[in-house]
């Protein structure tokens, strides 16, 4: 009976410390240049990555270019401090490039005609744990939207022009 007990309480350990690992979370207060919050991100470590999900109010309506950055800081007005795109890699940046993309790089986020937009996506080879794909790595990362669409194959950025809003990914 103790065998059978101690063998159930390893498994409920096992799947505690599994339950644990799949539940990693982390958010990001996107802000326009101003200052102002125009929308928020919450990160899901997943199987193949961390999922994105996007929450965004008060933009101009239209694709947008949306990116991982490699430095978590946001100082406007330009958002240029959140450095390039999230490349641990080292990959060709684009959805559309035969040579693999960023781990920044993101799917356009449509924003509607009333300024709303949202968006789920997954930053393939990132993780909220340790290792080279951490966007929780010393120094941060930042998720930025860009003024226009990714055109997803033109190196570095796509294309995609002025960054407009900003967010520094933390631990949740």
């Amino acid at each position: 009976m103790l065998k059978v007990f101690a063998s159930v309480a390893v498994i409920m350990i096992a799947t505690a410390a599994g339950a644990a690992e799949k539940d990693k979370m982390a958010t990001a207060q996107l802000k326009d240049p101003s200052g102002k919050q125009v929308g928020t991100a919450t990160f899901t470590e997943k199987k193949k990555g961390v999922e994105i999900k996007v929450d965004v109010s008060g933009l101009p309506p239209g694709k947008h270019g949306i990116h991982l950055h490699e430095k978590g800081v946001c100082e406007p007005p330009g958002f240029k401090s959140a450095g390039d795109h999230y490349n641990p890699f080292n990959k060709s940046h684009g959805a559309k490039n035969p040579q693999g993309k960023h781990t920044g790089d993101l799917p356009n986020l449509e924003v509607k005609q009333d300024g709303k937009g949202k968006m789920t996506a997954t930053a393939e080879g990132a993780t909220l744990g340790k290792g080279t794909g951490s966007l929780l790595q010393q120094g941060g990362t930042a998720l930025i939207i860009h003024a226009g669409p990714d055109d997803e194959k033109s190196d570095p950025a796509g294309k995609s022009g002025d960054r407009i809003a900003c967010g520094v990914v933390t631990a949740k």
